[in-house]
């Protein structure tokens, strides 16, 4: 799989470069999304800006990063994503499920208004924005 990291202080940006998200790249996303994690990672952007298709195996390794991410107090969020990946989310109901933004500015805004709000509360595991 081909991608890309760029770490910020309260959030990464995870850039996925293939074209397809499906059994072949998955396993493999999957793993490094938990790697994140386990390195206390807790808010992540999937920017799938160059994924055309998205398999269940697929939305699979999303949905384990986003129980993740919310298991340690952040959020996992969608960036960029195609028409044709749109479309599966919605007919899958996960769109309910995931954080959509439409483009990484708006999802660092998410993120960043999350974090504000956890530090004002004093809460670390506050998620709720």
């Amino acid at each position: 799989m081909k991608c890309t990291l760029d770490k910020q202080e309260k959030y990464t940006v995870f850039t996925v470069l293939d074209e397809k998200l499906n059994s072949l790249v998955a396993p493999e996303l999957k793993t490094e999304l938990i790697m994140l994690n386990t390195e206390g990672v807790s808010n992540i952007v999937l920017d799938l800006s160059h994924v055309n298709f998205v398999d269940s195996s697929g939305l699979s390794a999303i949905l384990v990063a986003n129980r993740l991410c919310a298991q340690n107090g952040g959020n996992l969020v969608l960036a960029n994503i195609k028409e044709n990946v749109s479309r599966l989310i919605k007919i899958s109901q996960l769109d309910k499920v995931l954080k959509i933004f439409p483009d990484i500015a708006e999802s660092r805004d998410f993120i960043m208004l999350g974090e504000l709000k956890k530090e004002l509360s004093g809460d670390p595991k506050t998620d709720e924005v």
